[in-house]
């Protein structure tokens, strides 16, 4: 059974699992995961599928996730790389993984990186049973340490019994840390950029979770960002926290608070968008 991680607490011969819902979130994971290998001098291979982001190098970029020069990152599309014959088949995929392992050896990188967004497995040209045998034999391409890997399933897209497997052949998990989480409002982690991400609605009984939240984003060093873009309502005393966080920050370091119109009234209100350390940025337009 996999045990839980945060996505940069994951080292070489890491092989994990991300599931998700929330595709915004999936990206922050992405980004992260994606960031923390350009640090470390290794190749990051990201396998997209045609049904997800239009450019991940965009998203990547909106991320502050940016590549040097010298394709240390690739970006490829599943039906292309993952296809063999007109269907997938995990033998190919595995050897093809395994050779890149060794180019990006060959080539001088501390090692491979690779995520990938496993809706493959949902085409009619895909059998699940081509999964259960990708996810059961490419374990051996783990035991040098050369390879680091997060595979990506979409709760929308596998059902309960694949994401059951999926989470049992993994060594390891990668999820944001959720601060709360009920119908109405989710507060997690944000990875990149570093902060915290709200959804939903907030008023003046979520403000300890919030505190919470704020105060763990504030030790993490260097500017804040906090992401209201999802949501829909904030009350008087939800605002004053996040400008109580705001006012704690050290000289140089600054918030930056993307947040819709509506939100963006309370806040000011507040006085939150009047300290010289808060940058707000409109979501959407909105």
């Amino acid at each position: 059974m996999a045990s839980a991680a945060a996505v940069d607490d994951l080292r070489p011969g890491d092989h994990a699992c991300l599931t998700y819902s929330d595709a915004d979130e999936r990206l922050d994971i992405v980004a992260a995961f994606v960031r923390d290998g350009l640090g470390a001098g290794q190749r990051i291979i990201c396998f997209t599928d045609p049904g997800g982001p239009p450019d991940l190098a965009d998203e990547l970029a909106e991320r502050d996730v940016k590549p040097t020069d010298g394709g240390q990152l690739t970006i490829r599309d599943n039906d292309t790389a993952w296809l063999a014959g007109g269907r997938v088949s995990a033998t190919n995929v595995i050897e093809m993984l395994a050779h890149e392992v060794a180019a990006a050896h060959r080539d001088g990188f501390a090692g491979l990186r690779v995520t990938a967004d496993m809706c493959w497995a949902t085409r009619p040209v895909a059998a699940v049973d081509e999964l259960l045998v990708f996810e059961t034999r490419v374990a051996g391409l783990f035991a040098g340490g050369r390879l680091t890997a997060v595979c990506q399933y979409d709760r929308q897209s596998f059902d309960p019994v694949t994401l059951a497997f999926a989470a049992k052949a993994h060594p390891r998990a990668v999820a944001a840390a959720v601060y709360h989480e009920d119908p109405l409002l989710r507060i997690c982690r944000q990875h990149a950029p570093p902060g915290v991400r709200l959804a939903g609605e907030i008023d003046y009984r979520r403000v300890p979770e919030l505190n919470q939240a704020l105060a763990e984003a504030l030790r993490l060093g260097g500017d804040i960002h906090v992401n209201l873009a999802h949501l829909r309502f904030m009350d008087a005393a939800a605002a004053a926290a996040v400008g109580r966080a705001a006012l704690s920050l050290q000289p140089g370091r600054a918030m930056v608070i993307v947040c819709r119109r509506a939100v963006r009234k309370v806040l000011d209100l507040v006085g939150v968008t009047d300290q010289p350390a808060v940058r707000v940025r409109q979501a959407d337009g909105r």
